[in-house]
């Protein structure tokens, strides 16, 4: 059995998307397969955006870090499912990011270097887009998704970092969408 956290990182909450049926799906199958699985989304959150240094560095954290960094600890695998918008990881999902991913909690920094807090967990990035996936892949070099399991990720030692690229999300025909949910029930199932 494995502890899951699924972060929900659709900053939409008026109405289920995508995102939400995949995460769905992953959530279902790792249950079925006896793996527990905590959720946190995002869009449900009062998430402040950092403005400045003394922000990032001070010592009030806002309200969300307590029990996100709660979870995440509990979790023995991160579950990422988020749309990519204009090329990157959604606002509010990277502001959330900021202010958890902190120092002091995810890492560590003294004068012999930075210390990873966070070894020992897996990680899977889950992206739909509307581009084809191999574009965003090979084209684009999935920069913005490279720049979250390196810089991000596997900086606080989170490894190792799986990655879907779910592209045609908005495939008029479904069939894109029914393969993205089946395949996220057989992840779920298998902790990947």
């Amino acid at each position: 059995m494995t502890e899951i956290l699924i972060i929900q990182g659709h900053p939409d909450a008026a109405e289920p998307h995508l995102c939400h049926a995949i995460a769905q799906a992953y959530r279902a199958g790792a249950e079925a397969a006896g793996h527990r699985v905590n959720v946190i989304d995002i869009a449900q959150q009062d998430v402040p955006f950092l403005r400045s240094q003394a922000q990032w560095e001070g010592p009030d954290w806002p309200p969300i870090c307590a029990p996100a960094q709660a979870a995440i600890l509990a979790a023995e695998h991160l579950v990422l499912v988020y749309p990519l918008w204009m090329g990157d990881v959604p606002a509010l999902l990277k502001a959330w990011i900021e202010q958890v991913f902190r120092k002091g909690f995810a890492f560590e920094m003294d004068r012999r270097g930075w210390h990873p807090a966070l070894r020992g967990k897996s990680a899977r990035v889950i992206v739909t887009m509307g581009m084809p996936g191999f574009v965003y892949r090979w084209l684009f070099f999935a920069h913005s998704l490279r720049s979250l399991d390196r810089n991000i990720l596997k900086f606080c030692g989170i490894r190792p970092v799986r990655w879907s690229i779910l592209g045609n999300a908005e495939d008029p025909s479904g069939r894109a969408q029914s393969r993205f949910l089946a395949k996220a029930g057989q992840l779920g199932r298998r902790a990947r």
